[in-house]
């Protein structure tokens, strides 16, 4: 078995007397999505903000290739590989995919004691790795407003993709798009892993997880509930946990069978 990327062993957070994470553990291998499922409250946001540097744990250790990490601020972690695509893409939509796709990174030449930036080179590397993860733009100069919602997500894959992410983190990338685009984003996520590169895949749906991921990981109330490999857990089973099963035939039962 080969070293994880990245390892976190419970992992606790406080927020004053709130405790969001109480334990937590995860790790994910090169080549790997690791699907981390969970309802509204359960923890994902905070576990995968303090997997990316926003936050720093109040317990716990992470460890990047076996050895210990301490990020103090998310910069930290991307310059250690981490990538994360949150819901709300940090994009400006009446602005080209390839300003979007290099955002502040972009190529410079010189002329004289003047640098410019090289629209050239920026458009023909756009152009050519959106089209390595599937989209074929019409020109770079397209503007993301007229992407569709998988398309843009492609976009902010492919930028962390090339800019070097060992570990993309996925925040729910699939919970507004409609079946074609799904079908696109996760289509992504698969050429993405065959790089080698580990996705953390967050997700409620346990269908769209079912269809990329390795192993899958279920939080509720801050805490882990159990970690499961591809064809050991239906799910049926993955639904259930997520959704408090045994809470629910507990209440089932108090109020005679009518919820």
């Amino acid at each position: 078995m080969s070293t994880p990327l990245i390892e976190l062993k419970n992992i606790e957070k406080h927020f004053g007397s709130v405790i969001a994470l109480n334990g937590v553990s995860i790790s994910v291998n090169p080549g790997e999505c690791h699907c981390l499922l969970g309802d509204n409250g359960a923890g994902k946001s905070t576990f995968i903000k303090t997997m990316a540097g926003v936050h720093q744990p109040t317990r716990g250790e992470i460890f990047m290739e076996g050895k210990q990490v301490h990020f103090n601020t998310a910069r930290d972690a991307i310059e250690a590989g981490i990538a994360t695509v949150y819901q709300d893409l940090a994009m400006i939509p009446l602005m080209s995919v390839t300003r979007n796709f290099w955002m502040g990174r972009e190529p410079r030449k010189s002329f004289g004691p003047l640098k410019f930036i090289d629209f050239d080179m920026a458009n023909k590397v756009t152009m050519e790795e959106m089209a390595r993860m599937g989209i074929h733009l019409r020109e770079p100069s397209q503007a993301v407003g007229t992407l569709s919602g998988g398309e843009r997500q492609t976009v902010a894959i492919a930028r962390s993709v090339y800019f070097g992410a060992k570990i993309l983190i996925l925040d729910e990338p699939t919970s507004a798009l409609g079946v074609r685009q799904t079908s696109n984003v996760l289509a992504t996520i698969d050429k993405v892993r065959k790089k080698g590169i580990g996705v953390v895949f967050i997700s409620h749906n346990v269908r769209h997880a079912m269809a990329v991921g390795d192993r899958f990981t279920v939080l509720n109330r801050g805490q882990t509930l159990g970690t499961a490999k591809r064809g050991e857990i239906q799910p049926e089973e993955l639904q259930d946990m997520m959704a408090g099963g045994k809470e629910l035939a507990q209440l089932e039962g108090s109020l005679g069978g009518t919820v």
